[in-house]
Order: C-alpha cells, then structure tokens, then sequence
C-alpha cells in the first residue's frame, strides 16, 4: 500500500495469498470519506516492492508468477492517482517476488532481492529510470535475504540494516557491496522491522538507524546504529514493551516512532502484540501509545495520514483468512491533558513545488508559536517494513504570518518527489499536512543537431545539461531511436548538477541505410529532459571545388 499527494491511499492484493484467486484486485481508500473504490488487474501484482516516483505515480515492482513454489513476477506497473489507472512499464531482467524498492537521490529506483521466475533469489541489483527505464544488472556477490530492510542515507549509498545479522551497505556509484557491522542480537530479526531515525540540519543530517523486534519466537529488542561514526556499530536500544514479528513501526511528525502490532510467535494470533510503543529518540525511550483492538500480523500495515493519525489496517495469518477492520490511531499529541482536542496549528498556503537548498514561505497564521517544520515522505509499507518513509526537519525563520523555511539540500538527504510539510507548535502539536513537491531543474541541450556515418563507422555528439534551480545531483544519459546494429556510449555516463558527456554511437555494417532521430534522454533530480538529433547512416555526398 501507498499514500498518495491526492490524500488517498493505493491498496494493491493481486491475488491475495489465496492460489485459487484469478480476479487480481486493487483499491484506491479515501480516508476522508470512508470510500473504498476497488478496480481488476491485468497480472498477478501479490506481494511486490513499491514506492512513489517524483512525478506522483506510484511504481510496482514484481509480484506474482506462481505459488507453491513461488515464482516472482518480471513486470513492473505504475498507478497514475490522476487517472485512476495502470499502466505497465519495462520488465526487469529477471522476477522479482518480496522485492524492496528504495527511491535514490537522483530520483531513480533501486531494486533488490526477490524470488526470479525460477524461484531462486534474485540477487542482483536493477535501476529503473523513468524515461530510459532499467539498468544492467549489477550482482551483489551474496545471497539476500527477501524484502531486505533497506534505507537511502544522505552520503547517497542504501544501507541493508536487516533481517539478516550482518548488516551491508550499496555504493550507488560503485555499484558494489560491503559488511558494515554485525547486530548483537546476532539471528534473523524475520519481519522486524526498521526506520531511518529523523534527519535534521542541526546535526548535519546525521544517518541513524533502528532495528525493531523480528524472529520466531519474537524478540522485544531494538538496536540503533549511527551510520556517521567512523566505526559504525550496533548499540542496544530500550526495549519494547511486547516481543512482535511481522510488527510495523511508523515515523510521526514530531519524530517520534509508532511501533506496534505483530505476535510472539509468528501468525499466531493468540500471541498477539496488541499493546502499542512510541519510541522517542531524544531521550532514547519508549512510552505505552495504548492498544489496537484487533491482532495485527502477516500483511498487516500502519501508515501515516495527513492529518497526522495513522491507518491500522490488514492480517492475514492463513491462507484465505482477513483481518477486515480498519483502525486510526489517533496520537496523544492530538489532545490536550483533559482529553479535548487540541488546537492545531494551520498552514493557510505553500507553494506547491519547491526546489533544493531554496527559500520557500509557508503562510500561517500561528507563525510566532512555531517550534518545528517537517517534511515526512509519504508511506509505502509492506511486510513489517515501510519502504519509502523518512523524516527531514527544516530550518526556518519566522515572521509576520509567515515562516520562511530552508529547503533540504540535496537528494540524498530528501530524494525528490511529494512529501507532507508538517509545522509543529511549541506543544507538540502537528498542522494537517500540505502535500509539497521537492524537485530540481535543469536544461538538456545537444550539438551538432545532426551526423553522418558510413556502415561500421561511429560519430560523436556532446550532450550538455545546465542546472537552473536547486541542485539536481546526479544526471545520467541514455538515447532512444537507434538503428539496428548500432550502440551508443556515454562519456561520463553521468553529470553531477551541470556538465557535458560525448555521446559516440557507432554503426555495424549491417546498420541500414537511412535518417534516424534520436532522443537523448537526460534524467536526475525526479526530472527527465529530452533533445532530438539526427543519424544519418550512408555515404556523404561531397562537393568539389569549382563543380556546382
């Protein structure tokens, strides 16, 4: 499931975990109004890896092939919230089932892990970009576990925190592995789960890490690494307050971490977690956060809504068996000692994108009571683990009815994309969110508009990209449009903000004759760019001197 910048939330079954089923369903839930609008799908979508692109569109990776024994899905799809529809993308190499998706900096997504259409794990690493779409396959060297728990940290690498005991990272510009630390809990922490604790500008963006609960049966402990430390190393954090497997644990706006459901044993619902924590991790404690009143274990979800409450929802612990009841969480910092709801602070207009390391006003009428500006990234959990949150604080200044707020820096601290923009009063208390778009822009330009080549011949054009607002990261390069028999290569294959790259596209004999257009494809910073040039493969007619 994910939220969506519309408020609604995408809820995608497939088939369900029910072999017999052949209706594969979605729904699109309004929590505003209580509707719920389900829709037929084309494949098998069960148990995939998703997030939201930069553009709104919520991608889905992988799914389901075949059950018993299971066999993961190639395709991929994205859910436009405009339209209401699907629309099928590129397929990946090989399937993918329990995949994770991690959205990077430069707005493009990673994949790792799932069962193939073999049923082996898939151990390599793809990369989708909108406009070009997957990358080669790069392999990891080790076997992962499924849905490995995986954050993006602001040096732009993914840390891999879990389950598994030795913890790694992905050199997004290497392309390689490498071990980190070891958890001392030292077992599989199976369907724990994991957050990137909130990332603030006071400390320099600082990465850390919990780990919560996980394994059969279920431990109550957590652990926290600080990925900054020159050595980094797990520490044990408080515990909770119930062992839980198959748990969820949710970041709210004011930083604090919801954890909650799960079981002692796995999907044994007689062993329920039903008793919720609320880690704080300013004073690295958890408090009681009540109790949900129905057991939450395998497909069980929580996310963050815009209004600052957190959807309960979903178990499944056997096959063709539903957990139909919905729950909101409502926080305490919605009420007032008493038990009255408390007064919310109210954003009354923000512009709706906003650019990196940019000054942007948020218009509010409670601007001198204003004690913390967030921007929370819309949710996209799935097996105890959400994929897609994270936790940003702003810098900010205030004025007359207005707060003057400090964009984040750069990708790799907020990838780009749709985000919540929370203000926070001295109390505690959260506004209803504004959705805000975090981008970038650049400009793409190509010379010469045009090249001849013979038949196993190769020519060259530079591609230039120049940033405009904000920094865009990396932009990478890719061509649409060749003919048969011929290749294109980037050099650099990447720009980082601004530069140029030559692209050499080099013919075979076999190439045929004829005009060709190309697009050179730019992508970085959620944006793609696109410039036309011309190929023409034949002999060049030359002119003599004094001939007409």
């Amino acid at each position: 499931m994910a939220l969506m910048n519309n408020g609604q939330v995408l809820i995608v079954a497939g088939s369900g975990y029910d072999a017999t089923v052949t209706n594969f369903e979605a729904a699109v839930w309004d929590p505003r109004t209580g509707t719920i609008s389900r829709q037929s799908l084309g494949w098998d979508m069960f148990c995939n890896g998703m997030v939201v692109l930069p553009d709104g569109r919520v991608f889905i990776n992988g799914g389901n092939l075949q059950y018993h024994p299971f066999r993961g899905e190639p395709r991929n799809s994205v859910f436009d919230p405009t339209t209401g529809q699907f629309t099928d993308l590129e397929n990946m190499a090989h399937g993918r089932w329990y995949p994770t998706v991690t959205t990077l900096g430069d707005g493009s997504v990673m994949t790792f892990s799932g069962l193939s259409e073999t049923g082996s794990t898939n151990s390599t690493v793809e990369i989708y970009r909108v406009g070009s779409g997957w990358s080669p396959e790069y392999e990891s060297g080790w076997i992962p576990p499924l849905y490995p728990r995986m954050h993006l940290v602001p040096d732009g690498n993914v840390f891999a925190s879990g389950p598994m005991a030795e913890t790694m990272t992905f050199d997004t510009a290497s392309k390689t592995w490498f071990g980190v630390a070891s958890t001392n809990y030292n077992r599989m922490r199976t369907y724990g789960s994991s957050v990137l604790l909130p990332l603030s500008p006071a400390d320099g963006y600082k990465a850390r890490v919990m780990i919560f609960g996980g394994a059969d049966p279920a431990t109550a402990t957590t652990e926290i690494i600080d990925l900054s430390a020159a050595a980094p190393r797990w520490q044990y954090g408080p515990p909770m307050s119930q062992p839980r497997i198959e748990m969820n644990a949710t970041i709210l706006p004011n930083g604090t971490v919801l954890a909650l459901g799960g079981s002692a044993n796995d999907e044994d619902a007689s062993t329920a977690s039903l008793n919720a924590d609320l880690y704080d991790p300013d004073t690295n404690t958890f408090s009681s956060a009540g109790a949900n009143a129905f057991p939450r274990l395998y497909h069980s979800n929580s996310l963050l809504l815009a209004d600052g409450t957190v959807a309960v929802l979903g178990g499944n612990p056997l096959q063709g068996m539903y957990e139909p009841h919905i729950e909101i969480y409502s926080p305490a910092y919605l009420f007032n000692a008493d038990g009255s709801l408390a007064t919310r602070p109210r954003i009354t207009g923000v512009a709706g994108a906003i650019a990196y390391g940019s000054a942007f006003a948020v218009q509010t009428p409670n601007a001198a009571d204003i004690a913390s500006v967030v921007l929370v990234r819309p949710g996209s959990p799935t097996h105890a683990f959400d994929q897609d949150q994270r936790l940003v604080r702003l810098s900010y200044n205030a004025g007359s009815g207005v707060l003057n707020v400090t964009a984040p820096p750069t990708g790799n601290i907020a990838p780009p994309g749709y985000y919540m923009l929370f203000v926070l009063s001295s109390a505690g208390v959260p506004s209803t969110a504004s959705f805000v778009r975090l981008t970038a822009d650049f400009s793409l330009s190509a010379t010469p508009a045009s090249q001849t080549v013979l038949p196993g011949g190769s020519t060259s054009y530079t591609a230039t990209v120049a940033a405009g607002t904000g920094p865009t990261g990396a932009v990478a390069f890719s061509v649409s449009g060749l003919p048969s028999g011929a290749t294109a290569a980037f050099t650099p294959a990447s720009v980082n903000g601004s530069g140029s790259t030559t692209m050499r596209v080099a013919t075979s004999l076999t190439t045929p004759l004829g005009t060709y257009p190309l697009t050179i494809i730019a992508s970085g910073g959620g944006l793609v760019r696109r410039e036309a040039v011309t190929l023409t493969v034949g002999a060049s007619v030359m002119t003599m001197p004094g001939l007409p």
